[in-house]
């Protein structure tokens, strides 16, 4: 990263059906199916980041949020991963997921999203 550059994370989960057990080909489902889903973006490191890019994979659709640190920092679904540890986690879920929607960018905006998400957070 160059110096006054902006820090990116980009972190990926698959939507699952949350109330199926067996291989994860066998939970899979399609975008907009009406079945209980969860997907955990694990590992966060807010102390080192300044935008995160969350990848959301559904078997026929990709779906991007872009958060700046402070949008995480602040969400509601974040919580520890490990007790004692540094990394967090956020939990997208059929439950919650309209609340995500207002970061929600497309494939061609989201290098434009970043930049001014990041441009806020390294003021």
């Amino acid at each position: 990263m160059a110096r006054g550059g902006i820090r990116v994370e980009v972190k990926s989960s698959r939507a699952v059906r949350a109330s199926r057990r067996g291989s994860l080909p066998s939970k899979a489902l399609k975008r907009g199916e009406n079945s209980p889903f969860w997907m955990n973006f694990q590992q966060l490191k807010l102390d080192i980041c300044d935008v995160f890019v969350f990848v959301g994979v559904w078997l026929d659709q990709i779906v991007y949020w872009v958060m700046s640190n402070e949008d995480v920092r602040d969400n509601p679904y974040l919580s520890p991963q490990h007790r004692g540890g540094i990394e967090r986690q956020i939990g997208i879920r059929d439950s919650n997921i309209a609340a995500f929607e207002i970061y929600r960018a497309e494939a061609s905006s989201i290098a434009e999203s970043v930049r001014e998400k990041g441009r806020r957070q390294t003021r």
